[in-house]
Order: structure tokens, then C-alpha cells, then sequence
């Protein structure tokens, strides 16, 4: 579903380019979990975000079912992200004037699709990921493993085909760390949602379909 190409990534810092990502490659198959693991400041967050097109790399392609995301314009590269690509970070970055539904719902009113067609699906994926009781709360009502709950289901609320999450159990205790990635599993089997994870959780990585290490701004298998 996903191939890598030689993916080159350099950012201009005290006047010369300073290399981030030198000749990425790595294929995605269709509802696989990929964790890829490696040193702080190795790339890991550079290339998840080129390959969910926040970013553009220097050179290198990245093709989503044969086509090359970065000969689209920006316009049909912001469609890509919201139809095909949902988000989970470390910091689940949820609106506090809103409740958790609202959360959820909003990916969808911002695709200017009708509340009346996404609060349902939104509805239904708070019970899903435990919270059916707790989607009038606002997140300041709401432990930390319940936001980053709240925070899964707003990537899963327009149906992406992959899911990208960067460390999204980093500030997590054990428990809800565990709980969280048992939730992503179960999402991968049910629904055949191919998952790419940048975790620091050697436990959780392992668990993964596959392991791939960053090192010297490429990729290679563990």
C-alpha cells in the first residue's frame, strides 16, 4: 500500500543543509503495524511526518497505492491527509473548550461533512475505546489515558486507511500504555487499518507486525 523510495530530507540550519533522512526506503503492506524505533533526533518524527504529508522531503518519492504523494499540490495533498491518513501523537493536542465528542466530531466538520453524519460514527467509537460514558466531558475532566482514548478515535473518525502515531504511549503510565496498545491491535485486526508507530517502547515495538531502526538517517531491519 505504502513504498518508501529514497527518501531524502535536509532542513537549512546556520547556513548550510543539515541531512535528516538519506535514502528511506521501506514498503507498507495493507493492515500491517510498523514500529520504528531508534535514537532521539535520528529522523523518526521527520519521516512519519513526510510520510503523512505535513512535510515534503527533499528528493525520494513516496507512493500510496502507485501514486506519488508529492507530485500532487498542496490542496490534493491536504485531501490525502484527511481521507486516507489519521494522526496520534504524544501530546493528544485536544481542543479544552470542547467535549470529547465535539473532539472526536471535528476532523469530520472541518472535512465540511454534516454533523449529522459523523456524530453517529463519532458516538460510536468513544464506546468503543471505553469512554461511551464519557463523551460530555471536556478533556480537563479526563485522565491522561482518556484523552489519548479520545485522541484515537478522532484519527479513526474518517475511516483513514493507515494510522501514524509518534510515541502516543510516551506519557502514559504502564497501564495505560498497555490498554491503549491493546485498543490499537484490536483496531488493526477488526478493521485492517495498517499502523506506522515511533515508539521508544521496546515492549510495545516487538509486538508489532515488524521492527525497523533508524540509524544514520536510514532505515534498516531489526
Amino acid at each position: 500500500m505504502i513504498e518508501i523510495i529514497d527518501l531524502h530530507k535536509s532542513f537549512a540550519m546556520a547556513g548550510r543543509m543539515l541531512p535528516i533522512l538519506m535514502g528511506v526506503n521501506l514498503a507498507v503492506q495493507k493492515g500491517e503495524m510498523v514500529s520504528i524505533v531508534g535514537a532521539s533526533g535520528a529522523g523518526k518524527s521527520t519521516l512519519l511526518h513526510i510520510l503523512g504529508g505535513l512535510d515534503r522531503p527533499t528528493s525520494g518519492k513516496i507512493l500510496f497505492e502507485g501514486v506519488n504523494l508529492f507530485n500532487q499540490d498542496d490542496d490534493a495533498l491536504a485531501r490525502f491527509r484527511n481521507e486516507k491518513i489519521g494522526f496520534v501523537f504524544q501530546f493528544h493536542h485536544l481542543l479544552p473548550e470542547f467535549t470529547a465528542l465535539e473532539n472526536v466530531m471535528m476532523p469530520g466538520l472541518i472535512h465540511r461533512r454534516h454533523p449529522e453524519t459523523v456524530e453517529p460514527f463519532a458516538r460510536e467509537l468513544l464506546t468503543r475505546v471505553g469512554l461511551g460514558e464519557r463523551m460530555f466531558h471536556k478533556p480537563g475532566e479526563l485522565s491522561g489515558g482518556e484523552q489519548q482514548r479520545v485522541a484515537v478515535a478522532r484519527a479513526l473518525v474518517l475511516r483513514p486507511q493507515v494510522i501514524l502515531a509518534d510515541e502516543p504511549t510516551g506519557n502514559l503510565d504502564t497501564h495505560s500504555s498497555d490498554a491503549l496498545f491493546a485498543l490499537l491491535k484490536e483496531l488493526n485486526r477488526q478493521n485492517g487499518i495498517a499502523f506506522v508507530m515511533v515508539t521508544h517502547n521496546e515492549k510495545m515495538a516487538l509486538q508489532m507486525d515488524r521492527v525497523v531502526k533508524m540509524s544514520d538517517g536510514r532505515l534498516e531491519a531489526v
